[in-house]
């Protein structure tokens, strides 16, 4: 980092006063008054010699290190006393003030290159690199001082040379022209990185002038502010606090305001430039790796290919970093960025963990070493494999690119005998993921090797059976422990069982042993009571797949689930049935004792039993509650894997008679919620049944609580969904399709919570790209809920409406069309909203509103188009011309009724007008919906109801463009007419036929192919030709 000392030296302001004191006359190319060159004067040898060396550097930049050298031998000559050597090559005498002056004119007339010219880079650089070799070269040719505190900035030519350089460049910093500021932004940022110390005055200088230019209006001279910046804000002491700027610029750290830059800067080469300079300590950091979610792709990709690796070992990260850098990168949505974050997962952070020396001070990974299992099973616990392994987790995602990108590790991996007796929570999930990657591939040509490394399915029954007993004693033993003794640790024996059932359910069944081994075993393990749920789940998912998918297999299927639900229910009962019995002896037996006891220990006895009582009878009522969610949990999996007719399924229709429906009337909350999951799952296999129940879900989303609540939208949207008769049909009930969307406009509002109102966003927004529910009302409702700044607060929303708004105008014609119809009443709304609110509520501003939905109801954008509505050239685009234009006309239609109508307010009608300006015709519309509008142009601009001259504009072009595709559609229909009327079309034929009363069916009887008639036509033609010639 460049250093600073406490002051300048006397000779640096001498040679910048003697420079400054020539005269200087004005540059064309810099137009600033701040900026002037010296006079040139006569040419001498020092400057053919400089400016030779400057016009090579500008051409390549092969040839700089030895331009440098060149130019330091020049430098010597005209500093350093010689004896015997000085200025031999030079015919004059000239001094070191001579060699300073002619480079500053060289830099001088840098200023006014553009950006966009090469040569001006290539002088920067070699700029740079000369004041670089030459203050090495200096610092050689210092005696060495035998002081306790030597100088920190010694008084050598080539540090006069730049102080000298940057004077002049300091002025240029505020030049008028951008190219000037450019130039001399990037010019100091680039010699301040170059250089590693100046004096303590040019330090404040390039400060003060490299932080205003961060606030430039230009991006690229920011880039440059901050490319300089960035080497100093490591610098940046407490005693910098104490100078203060005019502008105010120290009232933050230096570092706080690169940091403010970089959370803030529109431009993203800035955020860019500054991700990658700034220096990396814990205060910055955060910042840094917070460029992960930046919106510019390219920013995001520099953090995961160039910080990263840079940044050393990864384990220095907290967890939860490493995973949401894990999370962030593999689910970009730019395909760069996610192979980005698998190269460094698989190759940086692995060769962190297995202790690799072959990794580069920038990261990069120059030998990768051999495969080493524990190195594998430590990445994995360092990103915390038993909590990201989940259904939403990101490990999953992580190994499969690990096991695509590293063969090495795929050929090395072997899993014998020992390795699965002695699983651990990373161990068995590199087993899991390597047999998913494996049987994942379309192609199917890792199978083999799976089949060869994974055991057989009996040998992962014996596996499975072992660790799932485990479990369930661990499980037990914490249940029945007394309150001194330590619980047993059961997450990680879950995830173990949880992993290998993944693994079975991968496997193939065709061995029909290891078949019948698995079967029995999750038969078995699925009547224990204790068995949590995800790995009930997971057994229930392994049994579907072993009963086979046809009809026979699914009823199976059921039946199995459904038997092992009744003996799940019943072992719970007969657990408790002899301590009833026990407690009923007790009772009769103490009842027979009490004759003898006096009836205050009698009275005594009975208030202790009633305690007793009411406390088992609590216990019993838990326990049943218990049993009841474990069976409807059960029911619930089972029925997720079903999709046959529940009507021709006698175990489902037990199972909604005897279990689904009494919970769902319990009194219990939980009983009846889950109850209610069932039974949706239940109305998607049977329409009748669904019809049914759409008034019960209805109703809980009414009187329900938020998450009752966000269940019956699932519900309904999903039946919905499976079943859209039920509001499409012409036989509908309306007061029932009313209903139902009536419940979709309450979870809308914004006095719901934001729970509901992102369900019924979600659910709404399905249903209408389905064209399941098809209401101008609730496609109003949506729009302004997606302008609304209250809506903001819920991200949810706003990234669905986002996405569904554009996706359905732009998908179907009947879509765009309904945009049009509502468009006039949202933007009425939003323009009154705007009146109430104020300008720091975040609003969205009308013209903006109208622009958008200018777009979204342009027919050209469509994506889905008649065969009549869109024509398509010979490359397979789109013929703009052929676009029918009719959904704009009824926009504007709509627009300009609403811009007439008396008491539109004077800034809504500016806005509609405005729209109409914008708004695509086409003479392949409809002349009637031409001639409305038209009309409806005329009777606005009679009225003179555009006031303003923009306005004005806009609906006199309109109306022009109007009135030219009317003149075309006219042209064209008069055509058509001729061509209608045209006796050789055969029109004037078949009404002479009429009028000479020939009888129709003689007509038919005499008509001749038309092939005959036209070769009859030729041969007369040729015969008249001969009897001319005749």
């Amino acid at each position: 980092m460049p250093g600073r000392v406490s002051a300048r030296k006397g000779e640096l302001s001498t040679s910048a006063q003697k420079v400054s004191s020539q005269p200087l006359r004005s540059r064309r190319t810099t137009a600033s008054s701040n900026i002037a060159v010296p006079d040139e004067g006569p040419s001498s040898p020092l400057r053919m010699r400089i400016c030779l060396i400057f016009a090579d550097a500008q051409r390549s930049t092969a040839t700089h290190r030895k331009l440098a050298v060149n130019l330091r031998k020049i430098q010597e000559e005209c500093c350093y006393e010689s004896t015997g050597r000085r200025n031999q090559d030079i015919e004059g005498d000239f001094r070191e003030d001579d060699f300073n002056v002619e480079i500053a004119r060289c830099v001088i007339r840098l200023m006014g290159v553009k950006k966009s010219e090469g040569a001006g880079d290539r002088i920067v650089r070699f700029l740079g690199m000369f004041l670089r070799r030459a203050n090495d070269k200096d610092a050689t040719l210092i005696p060495a001082v035998d002081v306790e505190d030597p100088p920190t900035f010694p008084d050598t030519p080539s540090n006069r040379l730049t102080s000298h350089i940057l004077s002049i460049l300091f002025p240029l910093l505020a030049s008028k022209e951008k190219v000037v500021r450019y130039r001399a932004t990037q010019l100091v940022a680039h010699i301040i990185n170059s250089l590693d110390s100046v004096d303590d005055d040019s330090y404040h200088l390039i400060r003060g002038g490299l932080l205003k230019r961060v606030r430039d209006k230009e991006p690229m001279i920011r880039v440059q502010a901050v490319l300089g910046l960035g080497r100093l804000a490591g610098n940046e002491g407490e005693e910098d606090l104490d100078d203060v700027d005019s502008d105010g610029d120290d009232a933050n750290g230096l570092l706080d305001k690169l940091l403010q830059v970089l959370q803030n800067d529109a431009s993203a080469e800035v955020r860019r430039a500054l991700l990658l300079n700034l220096p990396l300590t814990p205060k910055t950091l955060p910042f840094l790796l917070e460029r992960a979610r930046d919106v510019d792709f390219a920013t995001r990709r520099a953090l995961y290919t160039r910080l990263l690796p840079a940044l050393g070992d990864f384990r220095h990260l907290s967890l939860s970093m490493r995973e949401k850098l894990l999370r962030w990168g593999l689910r970009d949505r730019d395909e760069n960025v996610r192979k980005a974050t698998g190269k460094l997962f698989r190759e940086r952070w692995i060769e962190d963990c297995v202790g690799s020396k072959g990794v580069s001070e920038h990261g990069t990974v120059q030998q990768t070493t051999p495969p080493n299992l524990d190195g594998l099973l430590e990445l994995l616990e360092r990103i915390d494999v038993v909590n990201s392994a989940g259904s939403n987790g990101i490990a999953i995602e992580a190994m499969a690119g690990f096991w695509s990108g590293r063969r090495d590790y795929r050929d090395a991996m072997s899993f014998d005998d020992p390795f699965w007796d002695n699983l651990t929570p990373e161990s068995v999930f590199v087993a899991r993921s390597f047999n998913d990657f494996c049987k994942g591939e379309e192609d199917g040509k890792y199978e083999a090797i799976a089949e060869a490394k994974i055991p057989e399915v009996t040998k992962l029954a014996f596996f499975v059976q072992r660790y799932v007993n485990d479990l369930i004693s661990s499980i037990r033993h914490n249940i029945a422990q007394s309150e001194d003794e330590p619980e047993q640790d059961t997450v990680e024996k879950e995830f173990i069982v949880e992993q290998l059932l993944h693994i079975a359910e991968a496997l193939d069944y065709s061995d029909e042993i290891g078949r019948r081994k698995m079967f029995a075993l999750l038969r078995e393990i699925l009547t224990i009571p204790e068995l949590p749920e995800e790995i009930t789940k997971l057994v229930v998912n392994v049994l579907r797949g072993i009963c086979g998918s046809e009809a026979t297999g699914e009823r199976e299927f059921c039946g199995i689930v459904l038997e092992a639900v009744a003996e799940v229910h019943d072992n719970v009962m007969t657990d408790d049935q002899p301590a009833d019995n026990e407690d009923e002896s007790f009772h009769s037996a103490r009842s027979e004792l009490s004759e003898s006891t006096p009836s205050k220990a009698r009275s005594d006895t009975r208030t202790s039993r009633d305690g007793n009582n009411s406390e088992m009878d609590e216990e019993k009522a838990i326990r049943e509650i218990m049993i009841n969610m474990k069976c409807l949990h059960i029911a619930q999996c089972m029925l997720e894997n079903v999709e046959g007719d529940l009507q021709q399924n006698i175990h489902l229709v037990t199972m909604l008679n005897n279990l689904v429906v009494p919970a769902v009337r319990s009194h219990e909350a939980p009983i009846r919620e889950r109850g209610l999951l069932c039974l949706g799952l239940c109305c998607f296999l049977d329409k009748a049944l669904a019809e049914e129940n759409l008034t019960l879900f209805m109703h809980c989303f009414t009187k329900g609580h938020d998450a009752l609540q966000v269940s019956a939208l699932h519900i309904l949207s999903d039946i919905l969904i499976v079943h859209p008769k039920l509001v499409t049909a012409d036989n509908i009930d309306p007061a029932l399709q009313k209903s139902v969307y009536k419940i979709f406009s309450k979870g809308l509002r914004a006095s719901v919570a934001a729970d509901v109102q992102s369900a019924a966003t979600i659910a709404l927004c399905k249903l209408m790209l389905m064209s399941v529910v098809r209401d101008e009302d609730l496609l109003k409702q949506l729009v302004m809920l997606f302008f609304d700044p209250a809506s903001k607060e819920n991200a949810a929303v706003t990234q669905a409406l986002s996405y569904f708004l554009p996706v359905f105008c732009h998908s179907r014609w009947e879509n765009m069309e309904m945009m049009a119809a509502v468009a006039a009443s949202v933007l009425h709304h939003q323009v009154t909203l705007a009146d109430e609110m104020e300008d720091e509520d975040g609003a969205i501003g009308v013209n903006t509103i109208g622009s958008m939905l200018v777009d979204w109801t342009d027919a050209r954008k469509l994506v889905v188009q008649d065969a009549g509505r869109i024509g398509w050239d010979e490359a397979g685009g789109k013929d703009a011309q052929a676009v029918n234009g009719d959904v704009h006309l009824t926009l504007a239609e709509c627009l300009l009724e609403r811009a007439l109508a008396h008491g539109c307010p004077k800034d809504e009608r500016k806005v509609l007008l405005t729209m109409v300006g914008k708004l695509y015709t086409t003479s392949n519309s409809s002349a009637e919906k031409l001639q409305v509008v038209s009309d409806l142009v005329v009777e606005a601009i009679d009225g003179k109801i555009a006031t303003d001259t923009a306005t004005k504009n806009a609906l006199n072009r309109y109306h022009s463009i109007l009135s030219k595709v009317l003149g075309e559609v006219r042209i064209t229909q008069s055509n058509t007419e001729d061509q209608a009327s045209d006796p050789t079309m055969g029109g004037n034929e078949t009404q002479m036929e009429v009028e000479l009363g020939v009888d129709e069916n003689e007509m038919q009887s005499d008509e001749k192919p038309a092939g005959t008639d036209a070769q009859n036509i030729l041969l007369d033609q040729l015969l008249d030709g001969e009897d001319d010639d005749v």
